[in-house]
């Protein structure tokens, strides 16, 4: 399958890992990881896909995933029902990054894309590692994808080109 662009049908058989968000804040404690199916759901719904390098990363600790949780607000007034956060990480270690940043609710999932599967299917990596994209997805349309050309930058996958795009 090739890169997404504007217009494509998000495709059939897409699914990532994830552990539900709670108030126990500890990430020592880990819940059950449970299969979301990103095809059925983002079907209807209008979903933000953030893919990063890893979690805990200097760029996507420091700026990335901030951009997505300080503007949570103006997201959901473009209509943005759930940003579904992805990296090749495992979902132990997504599940922490999300308790680690004091998310509590399901509007921001932090998902696995094991073994980078998604993102190879794309042609969107960074060797093993999941790259830095952003994909919006509008009840099973992509109606904005841009993969970054410097893995620092965030200029075209942060939340803010993301809100730009809405």
């Amino acid at each position: 399958m090739p890169e997404l662009k504007a217009g494509d049908s998000f495709p059939a058989d897409v699914a990532f890992t994830y552990i539900p968000p709670s108030t126990e804040g500890d990430i020592k404690v880990c819940g059950i990881p449970q299969r979301l199916d990103a095809s059925k759901e983002f079907a209807d719904k209008k979903v933000v896909l953030v893919s990063v390098p890893g979690a805990f990363t200097p760029t996507c600790q420091a700026s990335h995933l901030p951009s997505y949780l300080d503007n949570k607000d103006a997201l959901r007034a473009k209509g943005v029902d759930q940003v579904v956060v992805i990296a090749y990480n495992d979902v132990f270690v997504m599940s922490a990054w999300g308790k680690a940043n004091g998310v509590t609710d399901d509007f921001v999932i932090f998902a696995s894309d094991a073994g980078a599967s998604f993102s190879k299917s794309i042609g969107w990596t960074l060797g093993e590692r999941t790259s830095r994209y952003a994909i919006v997805i509008d009840h099973g349309k992509v109606v904005y994808a841009s993969q970054e050309d410097d893995t620092k930058s965030i200029s075209q996958s942060g939340a803010e080109a993301v809100l730009a795009k809405l």
